[in-house]
């Protein structure tokens, strides 16, 4: 996913003036003061101090108990006000004696991500460039529709898997974010939306699919939504929070063992030599193994489907034969889990972004593909493109990415080898740039 601008400061449209993170209302009357910001949300205080969005409930009671000798329950305290209040000032926390906010004060930090700008759509979309450190930041897109709102969340700065129609991509990869990296992008869209669980609850679900491959962060994104589901933090039923994996298949089994949220995967081919073209981890981690993954992770959440993602990709996947193909995939799963409509599949209409030689087929070629796959008698939407004049719909998003691979200049490289008349519509062609840069 990707922005068309590498300086966020030249975007088009119009930026909205973003309050501190700190500032957040719900302090019962008080003005709250600015928290204590620190380099890096991943580093916590630095000073040392302890970042509570990197504590899950458990975590946050342990640390409660015994590093600061407090009640268990104290940690309840403590996250209604910072996820349902958006309060991080200790000060404001009211119903806290004063020994505990001064110890509080002294032993810990509430750090969320630095707004670096806030961009709306003219459809509702709403898009959040957001620093992680001195050198990197990344996007995260809140999404509203009739009766639901949909946050999209980055799991890592970049990403290194390479998948040849996704602009993060073409920035290579830094590192993972950190459980409080992650959290905070969601504390940021509820205090900037509102969002009240149980009451006024703007923020319905979240989306496990900005920049980056969420199981390859494994622990730092299992902990993230474990507060996002918690009552005490966002509230979210399981099947309201989606995990999006391009196939780790090790991970997946993991994720069954530990997590109930809802799994979708990035299929985007139905034939393995396509699909490592498009998706380069198929060729660790082949189609077979990977839907018996998703086979053992449905049989595990009995009743639950597994969404599959298919970007529509001109001339390249968009074809009756590919049609008829993801029918035959979609039907041995069905068969595998002995579910009607186990497998739901999202056709995802490609959305450009610069540099890019793939293009979104036309209107006539989605609804023709998606109707091959509904007289199969599966169920298959066509997502509509949300944002995309913030360049923030699905595929676009990018954010500001310091390079630890040589990803990035080898992909830069081959787009300045490019010939102007060079034909985009080409299957083979559209590999080159990735296979360079891989």
């Amino acid at each position: 996913m990707s922005t068309q601008h590498d300086n966020p400061a030249e975007t088009n449209g119009t930026e909205v003036p973003v309050a501190s993170p700190g500032a957040a209302a719900g302090t019962e009357g008080r003005a709250p003061t600015q928290p204590r910001m620190a380099s890096s949300v991943a580093a916590g205080g630095a000073d040392g101090r302890r970042n509570i969005f990197d504590l899950d409930r458990s975590s946050l009671e342990d640390f409660f108990e015994q590093e600061l000798g407090e009640k268990r329950f104290r940690a309840h305290q403590v996250m209604k006000w910072i996820h349902h209040r958006h309060v991080t000032d200790f000060d404001g926390m009211t119903d806290l004696g004063k020994a505990l906010r001064a110890k509080l004060e002294e032993r810990a930090v509430v750090h969320a991500p630095e707004v670096i700008f806030d961009k709306p759509s003219a459809d509702g979309t709403h898009k959040w460039l957001l620093g992680m450190d001195a050198k990197n930041a990344i996007e995260t897109v809140y999404i509203p529709d009739k009766g639901r709102g949909t946050l999209c969340v980055s799991s890592q700065v970049g990403c290194a898997l390479n998948c040849q129609f996704c602009s993060t991509a073409t920035q290579g990869f830094n590192r993972n974010l950190s459980t409080a990296e992650i959290i905070g992008q969601v504390w940021v869209a509820a205090r900037h939306l509102g969002n009240v669980p149980h009451q006024q609850r703007r923020l319905t679900n979240v989306v496990m699919m900005g920049m980056g491959e969420p199981l390859a962060n494994f622990d730092n994104v299992v902990r993230a939504m474990s507060i996002m589901r918690d009552d005490l933090g966002y509230g979210l039923a399981n099947k309201r929070v989606t995990l999006s994996t391009a196939g780790m298949v090790p991970m997946i089994d993991r994720l069954g063992e530990v997590s109930d949220v809802s799994l979708a995967v990035s299929l985007h081919a139905a034939n393995d030599e396509l699909r490592t073209r498009l998706v380069p981890l198929n060729k660790k981690y082949p189609i077979a193994e990977l839907m018996d993954a998703c086979v053992r992770y449905a049989l595990r959440k009995r009743g639950t489907s597994v969404t599959f993602e298919y970007t529509l990709m001109k001339g390249v996947n968009d074809q009756p034969e590919h049609a008829r193909e993801l029918v035959r995939l979609m039907r041995a799963f069905d068969r595998a889990v002995q579910m009607k409509d186990a497998a739901k599949v999202n056709l995802i209409p490609f959305n450009p972004f610069p540099g890019t030689r793939f293009e979104r087929p036309d209107d006539l070629a989605i609804r023709s593909f998606q109707k091959l796959l509904n007289n199969a008698g599966m169920i298959a939407p066509v997502r509509r493109t949300r944002g995309d004049d913030i360049d923030a719909a699905c595929g676009q998003l990018k954010g500001q990415v310091t390079d630890r691979t040589r990803r990035q200049a080898a992909f830069r490289e081959q787009l300045n080898r490019r010939q102007p008349d060079e034909r985009s519509d080409r299957p083979d062609a559209n590999t080159e740039a990735g296979d360079a840069a891989a």
